[in-house]
């Protein structure tokens, strides 16, 4: 009778002990279903975040001739000359840069301090450049590829890689020549302040030296 008893009180302990570790492991299964929703829900919503981060972020620039403000000006068929013109130099050495005394002209001008021989940039073609850029509002030379490494662009890009001045002004050089543009803030960066001495409505002067005309592939 007495085995009888403790063996009943054996299965009732055994019982006990069984019912509590299926409870212990009920728990460990919704702890475990609860961290993996969480990791599941924070994997998806990173990849959200870098993918629309990676939409915002396609466009990329160079130099600061790039990122200028989109205009629907329409192509001048052609451009006064520089009235007061920075000296010719010599092609291949950077370029000694001249503000022109006085107000800034209010439409573009261009010179070519150095007549080229070699191949004629056209749109569509990737140009490798030096230049020198110098402001009105402050009558010095604020920026030079010639202290870092040529610059090179794609003539009539779409969207522009350049300012219209540019886009405008580099067309129909001939490697090997130097030419001067002086460029009005509608053809720059207009009411936009770009800061290293380039100030909202700024005229612009540049000098560049064109090293290289690549045809699209």
């Amino acid at each position: 009778m007495a085995t009888t008893k403790r063996e009943r009180q054996k299965a009732a302990r055994r019982e006990k002990l069984e019912r509590q570790q299926r409870q212990q492991q009920k728990r460990k299964n919704i702890r475990r279903g609860i961290i993996v929703t969480i990791v599941a829900v924070l994997v998806v919503g990173t990849a959200a975040l870098l993918f629309s981060g990676n939409k915002k972020t396609t466009t990329t620039t160079t130099t600061s001739t790039s990122t200028a403000p989109t205009t629907t000006t329409t192509i001048p068929k052609s451009f006064a000359p520089v009235a007061d013109p920075s000296p010719a130099g010599v092609f291949g050495k950077a370029p000694t840069v001249v503000v022109p005394p006085g107000k800034p002209p209010t439409s573009m001008e261009l010179s070519n301090l150095i007549n080229g021989t070699g191949t004629v940039a056209e749109s569509g073609e990737t140009v490798k450049v030096q230049y020198v850029l110098a402001t009105y509002s402050t009558r010095k030379v604020i920026q030079s590829s010639w202290t870092s490494q040529p610059f090179s662009f794609t003539l009539g890009g779409s969207p522009p890689q350049v300012i219209l001045g540019w886009e405008y002004g580099v067309v129909g050089m001939r490697v090997g020549g130097r030419r001067e543009l002086i460029i009005p803030p509608s053809l720059g960066y207009g009411s936009t302040a770009r800061g290293g001495g380039i100030a909202a409505n700024d005229t612009l002067v540049f000098v560049i030296d064109l090293l290289k005309v690549t045809p699209p592939a």
